[in-house]
């Protein structure tokens, strides 16, 4: 097999073919004969060196090396049509994608979409959450929120707002913690993504980094949910992290002592100048309402 890839015709063919277990049916979907169905697919088979199904009588089963390449098929399909529908549809509401941080999305985006939109009629917003690299490596985006380096998701970027980290626990344990100390006697959840942490915090402090029980987690969102359940105490990354501090029951402890992260939300985009309009106007709204709440 070459590196050329297959006719986007036979992929089209082998999805219908694979979600509908037939060929028959496939070719009622997609107003083909199903003879032509047939050759399509093993077009593909041929095109790919392997059997992509098991011929039954009535009915077609995927092979295990069609089930696996299924996934990614409907995936890159899935991710043609959203591109297509979003830069040329023509339909009466236009559509806006930006995929999102998801504890950004909660804490920031939630409480303003509402107004955007209601200000922006016939835009609608398709908002999508992740939290890793490889989440925004997927699918079709006017925009992207990221934390971090924005320069590994997009050419062009715009800082939004930085955040304030504390520790935060359930208010049995805030009420037991009366100095810097204290703390070390409850495990420290972690974010082991993120640049800014328990050590930064402890040290401005004035308290031994190394004398800390350390427990991770994955985001914010879960380091909250653990100190929910008494796992020990999260760092607040506050503004973002309001919201869901809130709905998790947490208070702040040692009072106002905080101390500001090194890392911030960007929003990133290809190139500024080749913006569709829905994504400038959602940028000016963004930048502009997040500077309204005296958030930085």
């Amino acid at each position: 097999m070459t590196g050329r890839l297959p006719s986007l015709n036979w992929l089209r063919v082998f999805e219908a073919a694979a979600r509908t277990e037939s060929f028959a049916r496939a070719a009622q979907q997609l107003h083909m004969s199903p003879a032509a169905v047939s050759q399509q697919v093993k077009s593909l088979e041929e095109r790919l060196g392997a059997p992509l199904f098991v011929r039954k009588a009535h009915s077609v089963a995927l092979t295990d090396a069609g089930r696996a390449y299924l996934a990614p098929v409907q995936q890159s399909l899935m991710t043609l049509e959203e591109a297509t529908e979003g830069l040329f549809g023509q339909s009466r509401e236009q559509g806006l994608y930006v995929q999102c941080v998801l504890i950004f999305a909660h804490g920031v985006l939630a409480p303003g979409l509402q107004g955007f939109e209601a200000a922006h009629p016939g835009l609608s917003v398709v908002l999508s959450t992740g939290n890793s690299a490889q989440d925004f490596q997927q699918g079709f985006f006017d925009l992207k929120i990221i934390f971090g380096n924005p320069h590994a998701y997009g050419a062009e970027s715009d800082r939004i707002m930085g955040e304030w980290l504390y520790p935060a626990a359930t208010p049995e344990v805030a009420a037991r913690i009366t100095q810097a100390s204290d703390l070390l006697n409850w495990p420290l959840i972690e974010v082991g993504t993120h640049r800014s942490g328990w050590r930064q915090m402890l040290e401005s402090l004035r308290v031994m980094p190394g004398a800390g029980r350390m427990v991770f987690a994955d985001s914010t969102v879960m380091a909250m949910a653990m100190a929910k359940a008494g796992r020990g105490i999260a760092l607040a990354r506050a503004p973002a992290s309001d919201a869901e501090m809130q709905g998790a029951g947490l208070v702040p402890c040692l009072g106002d002592a905080r101390v500001r992260g090194s890392q911030a939300y960007h929003l990133v985009y290809e190139d500024l100048s080749a913006l569709r309009p829905p994504a400038r106007k959602f940028r000016d709204w963004l930048l502009g309402w997040v500077r309204a709440q005296g958030w930085d």
